[in-house]
């Protein structure tokens, strides 16, 4: 092993690391340890040693032409990981099992393949090994009977975007004669039917993994179904590594005219039906389900700018998307029942039994509607600045409208919160430990990057 496979594949290391600590733990008389620390040290230390490549501007190919790694991509990796931390807090309040920690580092670890991947074999070998451990995990995060029909529905669409992206990889191979990314990104440009087939097709299994519109229907079913850290992963992690592949593919590449008109309708699409679908909710995992569809279809117009912005455009979107979506999570009122605890009545008054986690959950829901001066006002505003600048200001003023239609829905829970009546009667349960940890995180990284945009995106 060179210096580069250590030292350039360190994050991914330390999850490895963990994995087999984890395996042996359970392998052992030590099967009762406690079964947070080490994932947490895990995860934490995977994210530190990104942020140290990040910072010494370290460049390497451990596997020329099939895993790179640059600083941008090392960011990358760091807001990935950085956010598994409030999620791996928020499932140590209910998962003692040992087994539900290695099923979400080596999803972890596929998420960090996905990043560095030079190849389309590598990039699928990365989702592949993100998406297979969520099946399960979806199972594992309830127990509920509901749970393994979920885990069926997004095995089967997860299955179909695989199928589909596989076959417009084996169509890239045949009209160029590589697999390499830089192989695709001629195709991507090139006028040749089966070039402009084999993107189309690779395109769409990407929006099949993003549970884009028309390919979203059971993905709210999936994220209703399991508990509220693995919706929270599935909203976050998932999410932000399936449009950080998108966008390592079409690095430096513009889309043909076809393509574009395909992308942006089905953006644009996803955009308006996911908030229209959410207003209609009446359970929070739902209308987040919902609102993810919505968020990827603003992730997707990313593909009609100039290529220079798209990488910190769509890496500060999945972090502050991200950020206000888990303190979300983390701020929900704790119940019993794990099927009841998001419904949307509980929220009924909860700033007068809860004013902390009030004010916390309707600041996430403002800055996920983008209302200034919130980081997802700034998400928003590089995303369509981007494709302005490419000169498609009737699709970016379309897709402004469509966010808006969100507001409704946002601003909906916080009127529950604020002005509803009380109707709970159920004794006040305690906030555990874990999820007052895992809010605190959260709401510092929101304020941080609230207050220090520029500084961040000057780094990414």
């Amino acid at each position: 092993m060179n210096l580069d496979m250590l030292v350039g594949l360190l994050p991914e290391h330390l999850l490895l690391a963990g994995i087999l600590i984890l395996l042996v733990l359970d392998l052992t008389a030590l099967r009762s340890s406690p079964s947070l620390p080490i994932p947490l040290l895990a995860v934490a230390a995977a994210a530190l040693a990104a942020l140290w490549l990040a910072a010494g501007d370290y460049v390497a190919a451990p596997f020329p032409e099939q895993f790179v790694l640059d600083p941008g991509r090392a960011v990358a990796k760091a807001v990935l990981l950085g956010l598994a931390l409030p999620v791996l807090l928020l499932a140590g309040e209910s998962q003692s099992d040992r087994r539900f920690a290695m099923l979400l580092l080596s999803s972890l670890y596929g998420a960090c393949l996905v990043v560095s991947a030079g190849s389309l074999v590598t990039l699928f070998l990365g989702l592949e090994l993100l998406s297979l451990p969520v099946y399960a995990l979806i199972v594992a995060g309830s127990g509920r009977p509901e749970s393994a029909e979920a885990a069926l529905k997004y095995l089967i669409l997860g299955g179909a975007g695989s199928a589909t992206l596989l076959f417009g990889i084996s169509l890239t191979l045949g009209a160029t004669g590589s697999l390499s990314m830089a192989a695709f990104a001629a195709a991507a440009v090139s006028p040749e039917p089966l070039a402009v087939a084999a993107v189309t097709l690779v395109l769409v299994g990407l929006m099949l993994k993003a549970a884009l519109v028309p390919f979203h229907a059971w993905a709210p079913d999936a994220y209703a179904g399991t508990g509220i850290p693995v919706t929270a992963y599935m909203a976050t992690v998932i999410k932000g590594a399936v449009l950080l592949a998108l966008i390592g593919l079409f690095d430096g590449a513009r889309l043909s005219p076809g393509v574009v008109g395909l992308t942006a309708t089905l953006a644009l699409l996803s955009a308006a039906w996911g908030n229209l679908a959410a207003m209609a909710q009446t359970g929070f995992r739902r209308m987040i389900a919902y609102s993810s569809i919505a968020h990827a279809g603003f992730l997707f117009f990313v593909l009609l700018g100039e290529p220079g912005g798209r990488q910190e455009a769509v890496v500060f979107y999945v972090l502050v998307y991200g950020l206000a979506n888990l303190l979300a999570f983390a701020c929900l009122p704790p119940h019993d029942d794990e099927a009841t605890r998001d419904h949307l009545d509980r929220l009924r008054g909860l700033y007068r039994s809860r004013p902390a986690a009030a004010i916390l959950i309707a600041v996430a829901m403002l800055s996920l509607a983008g209302i200034p001066p919130l980081p997802g006002f700034v998400a928003k505003f590089f995303i369509f600045k981007n494709v302005v600048e490419a000169g498609y200001t009737a699709w970016a003023v379309a897709g402004l409208l469509a966010s808006y239609l969100g507001l409704f829905f946002y601003l909906r829970v916080i009127r529950i919160m604020f002005m509803d009546e009380p109707v709970a009667t159920e004794a006040k349960a305690h906030t555990g430990v874990l999820a007052g940890i895992a809010g605190l995180v959260c709401v510092t990284a929101v304020a941080a990057v609230t207050l220090f945009p520029g500084w961040l995106l000057a780094r990414l």
